[in-house]
């Protein structure tokens, strides 16, 4: 089935908020409903011009989302691009879509002149991970966070 991956739009809001939800079940953590709004807000913002969120729809029906920002880097003149969220509904995985959230942020991201995207899945994520090895390459970083 084909997908259409577009910026995320107000009225996407209730759709936005289940496949988020359910990114956030995955990763076995919940947010407070102020997070879920300022978020929103933030990826829907045309003056935000670092943070951005696409939603992928399938006959109509939003069934993924990709969450992703730009920030400076002290290692490169240009941005780097950090795709923070990706989360695909569980009923169609394996169609391609996550692929095409990924190469969506790929693309936004050569358009804006960045040619670096990164980001971080968790060691459990085999199914992700399958994807992730056939479309990035893996680095040796292991992460700390206070």
């Amino acid at each position: 089935m084909s997908a259409t991956i577009r910026p995320l739009r107000r009225a996407d809001r209730d759709a936005w908020a289940r496949l988020w939800t359910g990114y956030l079940d995955f990763y076995e953590t919940s947010l407070p409903q102020d997070v879920y709004e300022a978020t929103f807000s933030r990826l829907i913002d045309p003056d935000m011009a670092d943070m951005h969120g696409l939603i992928a729809e399938q006959a109509g029906r939003p069934t993924g989302l990709v969450h992703y920002l730009y920030h400076r880097h002290c290692w490169r003149v240009e941005d780097v691009c950090y795709l923070q969220d990706l989360f695909v509904d569980p009923e169609v995985r394996g169609s391609g879509l996550g692929r095409a959230l990924i190469e969506a942020v790929y693309k936004a991201a050569d358009d804006h002149g960045t040619p670096s995207v990164y980001w971080m899945t968790q060691e459990f994520n085999y199914r992700g991970r399958i994807l992730y090895d056939q479309v990035a390459t893996r680095t040796p970083f292991i992460k700390y966070q206070r």
